[in-house]
């Protein structure tokens, strides 16, 4: 079990990457935070030390992702809506981002863990296929396809 003070100094550094993570996958910020706790007491509950805050990160990033399919593919979350696809509220966002970020959620899920993980978090190839448990060459795969997605529903090169 982690010290409070493990816990605090793990929210303070990751909370916003793990919040990141549950919006691109959920879309919606309830389930976004009941996931935000659930990852959270995994990580209090843990029992076994981490090699290095890198291994941490990379934990953290694991359990997310798996916490976020695991609230997809459940019977209730299967045969509802949540209140936000319902009301449409629109982001406080330029029209710009908005529409990149509505692109990068309409791509298939097995994309946008590669594509957050490369262009949000910095992570590399090779990395990411750690993280993800996939092969370098199948994480290059997946981002070279989900570009191309990209550039198809935004209309070319003026987004790069």
């Amino acid at each position: 079990m982690q010290s409070e003070r493990e816990v605090n100094r793990a929210i303070e550094r990751y909370s916003d990457m793990v919040k990141r993570i549950c919006l691109i996958h959920l879309q919606n910020r309830a389930d976004t935070e009941d996931i935000f706790q659930t990852v959270f007491l995994k990580y209090v509950l843990r029992s076994t030390p981490f090699e290095n805050e890198e291994h941490e990160k990379a934990w953290l990033i694991r359990v997310t992702v798996n916490a976020c399919r695991d609230l997809r593919r459940s019977f209730f979350k299967s045969r509802t809506v949540s209140l936000d696809a319902l009301l449409d509220v629109p982001a406080p966002m330029q029209q710009d981002h908005r529409e990149v970020l509505e692109a990068v959620l309409s791509l298939p899920a097995k994309y946008k863990d590669a594509v957050y993980l490369h262009y949000y978090e910095g992570y590399t190839a090779e990395e990411i296929g750690e993280i993800l448990g996939k092969k370098t060459n199948t994480v290059y795969t997946l981002l070279t396809r989900a570009r191309a997605l990209l550039k198809e529903k935004l209309g070319g090169e003026e987004y790069g």
